[in-house]
């Protein structure tokens, strides 16, 4: 039998049953070996949260009950997570930041992508490998900085001094380049140039082939920015903790920390409420930009 663009010898249809099953369980199947075995591993942690969320306020992870699953269905722990906390202010503190970092973030990482990706000027290249360079080292490691200069700051400017959530949008803005620019350099180079010409022939400006054009174009890897940039703000402890010092100011991650930082008193069930609580934007916001993250908006662009 002869072979054509280096095909197989044999064809599925000539394999016995076994031969089948094990070639399926060699390139195929073990994949799914490895989902099932995933999957408890996943949900127990999440399954423990929200069972340990419907026993009540006074709930703790030493009694014998606690070990149970779903033993009792209380609603009170979320009545006084709402009603007796400040979790609902911790809550909104989040998602305003976290929105307007990500925005933020989005706006000035395409901007910052846009003149790599199509101006040509002195340091073009240097500037790209500085921003990656720079990312190599995490906010973190300059939070006694930080703290430093926002003191500074706030004699002259209160608004960016501590305790402002002004002051901890642009600590996070000002992480917003590097890998951000890095990243969307790498997408804007897929957008044909034919299109910046075409637009520059019709007396377009570099204003409105940016926005009119090349953003739309975008759009899949503008998502994922503001996406991983929401949910790696939402999750910060140091620089949230660092800046925000008075409990109505906290973010979720600080708050919740505050309850669970307390061993002999910490309310579990209202650990445990918030931490079910405070997933429900992740997962909205995932399920709602999943459509933009898996679409590839630049596949018929130059026909456009």
């Amino acid at each position: 039998m002869t072979t054509v663009d280096n095909a197989p010898l044999y064809t599925p249809t000539q394999l016995s049953g076994s031969e089948r099953a094990t070639r399926w369980l060699r390139d195929i199947g073990w994949r799914h070996v490895v989902g099932i075995v995933m999957i408890p591993i996943c949900l127990l942690p999440i399954l423990i949260a929200v069972s340990m969320s419907f026993k009540g306020p006074t709930a703790t992870l030493n009694s014998s009950d606690s070990q149970a699953l779903f033993t009792s269905f209380e609603l009170t722990t979320y009545e006084e997570l709402f009603a007796s906390s400040l979790f609902p202010q911790w809550a909104l503190n989040s998602v305003l930041i976290c929105a307007i970092t990500a925005i933020g973030t989005v706006i000035m990482g395409s901007a910052a992508a846009y003149a790599f990706s199509r101006f040509r000027f002195a340091g073009r290249r240097g500037g790209l490998t500085a921003l990656l360079i720079v990312q190599m080292f995490p906010q973190m490691l300059a939070f006694v900085a930080v703290m430093l200069l926002v003191t500074s700051l706030g004699k002259v400017f209160p608004f960016l001094g501590e305790n402002s959530p002004l002051a901890l949008i642009a600590i996070y803005l000002g992480g917003a380049l590097g890998s951000n620019a890095f990243l969307m350099y790498g997408f804007f180079n897929t957008v044909p140039r034919e299109l910046d010409e075409a637009a520059k022939i019709d007396g377009a400006s570099h204003a409105q082939i940016f926005w009119g054009i090349i953003f739309r174009l975008v759009v899949p890897i503008l998502t994922v920015v503001g996406l991983l940039s929401f949910v790696g703000t939402y999750g910060d402890f140091i620089l949230a903790k660092v800046i925000m010092t008075q409990e109505q100011n906290y973010t979720l991650a600080v708050g919740l920390y505050l309850w669970a930082s307390r061993p002999e008193v910490t309310p579990w069930g209202l650990f445990a409420a918030g931490a079910v609580i405070a997933a429900v934007p992740i997962i909205v916001l995932f399920m709602f930009l999943q459509k933009y993250i898996v679409s590839g908006l630049t596949a018929g662009s130059v026909k456009g």
